[in-house]
């Protein structure tokens, strides 16, 4: 294979295998969206029937058991880019996976104990702003999504490298095959748990030492922490930008009787609730404005740049996680889709995000921007003259418009891979109902000794062949149902969610004729 192909097949499979740990967050994301809904006082001010307790526990229970999914999204990367890179026995390198990262994070937390370098947890907001979190109950250097990342894709080189290992000896041959995998991840992932205890404190602190400059340089400094507060989510260092703006004295104080409140949230909520008129501290908050209508604006140029037969997919994954995003915050199913796979979409964001927060602060708005319901429920309670929300919805109407242009200008003009956008396939030729079985479809491949590997992503039947000779093109393409692409000697088939399906009939024919390529 030539560098250059080599190169494209790296980044394709990169892409892809981040694409299938994230397969099941448009599920998780409708729940969210539905409980917090359920859960929602705002709305419930509006809907007398959402007070009804029972409602209000159901909202709860659904909304925290798909916050938890996405406060591990870190150990759900692991795990799942470990199972989609394993070339066979992809249930061996997921509990391998999942293995290695509860070795990796306890390294951590044993380094960090050892060293006192534990930090302690505040009554109120925990680990927030330390550098440090709990994952899996287990306290750690936080590295967001990047620990669970690395360690995933680390795993799936290694398990293809060894999984085959096998020792002559008696006594050692029970250490052989996937329990070396296991041995080799785990010296792998205590080395890379030590480390981060000293790599990571200083990239924390080059943050952190941010803060005190964006406190002063007005808004300039506002317009940097909105685009750190973007930039920086898939490493989990936004946290460090943000708390002490929300929750310390740099974010504002404000003084009632003996009662003293620091930080932006504490202010603004004590304000709203004593009819106080809202201070400068509040422009710290502004960061959830973008998360509740930005959004808008990304997944609607994600759907138009889709190729035309894409579209209705694409739109029935994204809009559960938009729902995410605008009504409960949680805006990383979306982030995580475009973070990695397309870096100037994500530069792009971040300036975009920092420049409203700006513009929310020159236009004078001291509404509250956190949430769609709580934001209409909290702005009209609170009054015109204490909010401007007629500006906010302005300005909120104008960002959803330039996100729209840009990244749909940036998708098309870079042809950047963004959900839907998949490379373009020659279209099949069969006619509807047209004759279909996995034998035949074996055949076509060159037969089961031709078949290197069979995979999948959300769309795709992926097949690795060893002679593309071998192959018969023009019975692909009248079983493809749409669409057919050749990248060396991987075929790809589009099946739609029918890929999954298509992948186990296969392996079903195959038995274990299938080999590493």
């Amino acid at each position: 294979m030539k560098p250059k192909e080599r190169m494209v097949c790296t980044l394709e499979e990169f892409s892809t295998a981040m694409l299938a740990a994230l397969g099941y967050l448009p599920v998780a994301g409708l729940l969210l969206a539905a409980g917090a809904l359920l859960a929602s006082a705002g709305l419930g001010s509006f809907v007398p029937l959402l007070r009804w307790e029972p409602l209000v526990f159901l909202g709860s229970l659904v909304y925290d058991g798909m916050m938890a999914i996405v406060q591990n999204l870190s150990v759900v990367f692991c795990v799942g880019i470990a199972a989609f890179l394993a070339r066979k026995e992809k249930q061996q390198a997921a509990i391998i996976a999942l293995l290695s990262y509860l070795v990796f994070l306890t390294a951590g937390h044993t380094t960090l104990e050892q060293l006192g370098l534990l930090a302690a947890s505040d009554p109120g907001f925990g680990l927030y702003g330390t550098g440090q979190a709990t994952v899996l109950g287990i306290q750690t250097v936080d590295m967001g999504v990047t620990g669970g990342v690395l360690l995933g894709f680390l795993t799936g080189w290694v398990y293809n490298h060894t999984c085959d290992k096998t020792f002559r000896p008696a006594p050692l041959r029970i250490y052989g095959g996937v329990r070396w995998s296991f041995l080799c991840m785990a010296g792998l992932s205590l080395l890379l748990g030590l480390a981060a205890c000293f790599v990571w404190p200083p990239v924390q602190g080059v943050v952190d030492s941010l803060t005190g400059w964006i406190a002063a340089a007005g808004d300039a400094g506002l317009f940097l922490y909105g685009f750190l507060e973007r930039i920086l989510i898939p490493t989990g260092l936004h946290h460090l930008v943000c708390m002490p703006f929300q929750f310390s004295s740099l974010g504002g104080t404000l003084t009632v009787g003996d009662q003293v409140y620091a930080g932006a949230y504490p202010v603004l909520m004590a304000e709203y609730n004593l009819g106080l008129p809202f201070s400068d501290g509040i422009r710290w908050m502004y960061t959830g404005f973008t998360k509740t209508f930005g959004y808008f604006g990304i997944v609607a140029a994600f759907i138009f740049c889709a190729r035309p037969e894409n579209r209705r997919r694409t739109a029935a994954m994204l809009v559960p996680l938009l729902l995410t995003a605008s009504l409960a915050l949680v805006t990383e199913p979306i982030d995580f889709l475009f973070c990695f796979l397309s870096p100037v979409l994500w530069l792009a964001h971040g300036v975009i995000a920092g420049t409203f927060m700006v513009l929310l602060d020159v236009c004078g708005v001291t509404g509250f921007t956190g949430g769609l319901v709580s934001s209409l429920a909290m702005n009209l309670s609170a009054g015109v003259e204490q909010t401007h929300y007629p500006v906010l919805y302005l300005l909120a109407a104008a960002e959803i418009l330039v996100y729209f242009g840009v990244f749909t200008f940036l998708i098309l003009r870079f042809d950047l891979r963004t959900p839907g956008r998949e490379e373009q396939v020659t279209a099949a030729t069969a006619q509807p109902g047209a004759a279909f079985s996995y034998q035949t479809l074996l055949a076509a491949l060159g037969g089961k000794d031709n078949v290197l590997r069979v995979d999948n992503c959300l769309t795709r039947l992926r097949v690795w062949v060893r002679d593309t000779g071998l192959l018969d093109q023009e019975v692909l393409r009248n079983l493809a149902p749409e669409g057919l692409t050749f990248q060396s000697r991987e075929v790809q088939m589009v099946f739609g969610f029918d890929a999954v399906e298509a992948r186990r009939q296969l392996e079903k024919l195959l038995g274990q004729n299938v080999l590493s390529p």
